[in-house]
């Protein structure tokens, strides 16, 4: 029975005959310990809007209404409430209409001819305990939904073949799919390398869960991403399994990282630069001053030929520890405010007699405003140039794609010179800002480490990623 409740029960009865809603009142009234306000509505039209308005606890529908039907009026109701019990009530009982009322969503069906006040107070204690579920249930739905698509990390559910079911919105901005697309990917398409692949399908299978694995996953576009993956395998009721599972994008913190190591491998190869060229400089000058002694004295052809080998190689090593020490030392800059897209467009122009003796198709991608950051315009412009020379150099005449592009990051503005020229080995990119490493034949590797020290004066990220034969990329990020 119900319980004595001081919460006031208010019902609406939804029937176009008087007589009938007066035993239906009547049969609830005679509920014992019942605390109910009993209303009578007789049109549909009148009906909806107080549904609508989820004016009651409970709707008793009768399934004639002059022109329609209480199914017609369940089928325009139960959109606009989906929390209060909607039962409907028919003159004699048909299968076809019990069937077709709780398909359509009423909470139950009652035959007028069979009501008493016991089969009422079950069908409205049931029908507010199912209500009172069913709206804790989507309440709980819409909390975790709600943390589901919100959550700046992606999640997704996917079946034991890590075919996905359903991702969230981060998992489409972070690896660039739309959720349809998903549903045609495996998570091991994503994985860039194969032996991450192993190790996914290893510990899901041994202990059903991959917990805090580091992982790379190629984005929609070709780039690769640094992740954070997690996942185990739930089991339901019924015996069939799922994979749920989140990935926590860490490509910036990684390139952060690596800027970082850069930093400080340049920081530790400056100081050991101007040890050295202290220590190279005293003898050196000695040599100097010995050489500057021995000016107009009077030599054989041979002496002479020694004596020039002497000046010559003594100046060529002043010029390198000189060279050594610009591209180790802290770069002063000179900080106004300059519009990123003329400094760019400068180091092209500076670039464009190499550009067009090499016959290489140029296709440059600004923003359509203004970018406007502090930077020494000269030394940035150089830094700019240094990286275009070096695509320009890695391509093949005719054959050559140059791209430089300018978009907006969240936290930075990233510039991309991007080539398809030879690539650079995978073991080379971890070295590539160190002094005097070079790959080119009478290059002496002091350009990228001079853009380095530039690019940090800036507060500027570099990042590289390239492919052999298939070519490079520089990405420099400028904070907002």
């Amino acid at each position: 029975m119900i319980l004595a409740s001081p919460e006031l029960i208010k019902i609406l009865i939804i029937d176009d005959d008087e007589d009938d809603f007066v035993i239906t009142k009547s049969l609830i009234n005679d509920i014992p310990n019942g605390n109910f306000s009993i209303d009578w509505c007789s049109k549909h039209s009148e009906a909806l809007q107080k549904i609508c308005n989820m004016d009651y606890h409970i709707y008793f529908i009768d399934y004639f209404l002059g022109g329609i039907t209480g199914m017609d009026l369940l089928g325009r109701a139960i959109p606009c409430n989906r929390n209060s019990p909607l039962i409907l009530l028919t003159g004699k009982g048909n299968r076809d209409i019990a069937l077709q009322a709780l398909e359509a969503g009423a909470s139950d069906y009652l035959v007028k001819s069979e009501l008493t006040t016991g089969k009422l107070e079950r069908c409205i204690r049931y029908s507010l305990e199912k209500a009172g579920t069913l709206k804790q249930l989507r309440d709980n739905e819409q909390k975790f939904r709600t943390i589901f698509e919100q959550t700046r990390d992606a999640i997704f559910i996917a079946n034991e073949e890590m075919q996905f079911i359903d991702v969230n919105s981060a998992m489409e901005r972070i690896l660039g799919y739309s959720s349809e697309e998903f549903k045609s990917i495996l998570l091991y398409d994503l994985l860039a390398e194969d032996s991450d692949i192993e190790k996914v399908k290893s510990r899901l299978k041994a202990k059903g869960e991959v917990s805090d694995m580091e992982c790379d996953l190629q984005h929609q576009n070709g780039e690769i991403l640094y992740c954070m993956f997690s996942a185990n395998v739930v089991s339901r009721p019924d015996g069939t399994k799922y994979v749920q599972g989140a990935l926590h994008d860490i490509t910036r913190l990684k390139k952060a990282e690596r800027s970082l190591l850069m930093s400080e491998k340049l920081a530790a190869t400056g100081r050991l630069a101007r040890t050295l060229a202290h220590e190279i400089r005293n003898p050196l000058t000695n040599i100097n001053l010995s050489v500057d002694h021995l000016k107009g004295m009077e030599f054989t052809d041979l002496q002479q030929h020694y004596f020039d080998i002497i000046s010559r190689n003594s100046k060529r090593i002043n010029d390198i520890l000189t060279e050594l020490l610009a591209s180790s030392k802290p770069a002063h800059a000179d900080m106004e405010d300059h519009i990123l897209q003329d400094l760019i467009d400068k180091s092209i122009h500076a670039a464009m007699d190499r550009i067009m003796l090499k016959h290489i198709k140029l296709q440059v991608r600004y923003l359509d405003k203004p970018i406007y950051i502090r930077a020494d315009a000269g030394k940035l412009s150089m830094a700019f140039l240094n990286i275009i020379i070096n695509a320009v150099e890695a391509m093949e005449e005719s054959k050559g794609k140059l791209m430089i592009s300018l978009s907006d990051g969240q936290d930075f503005w990233e510039v991309k010179i991007t080539d398809n020229g030879v690539g650079i080995p995978e073991e080379n990119i971890p070295r590539l800002f160190e002094p005097y490493f070079t790959a080119k034949r009478n290059g002496m590797g002091l350009g990228l480490p001079a853009t380095l020290n530039i690019l940090q004066a800036h507060r500027a990220q570099i990042d590289v990623t390239s492919v052999e034969q298939v070519g490079t990329t520089f990405t420099i990020m400028f904070p907002k």
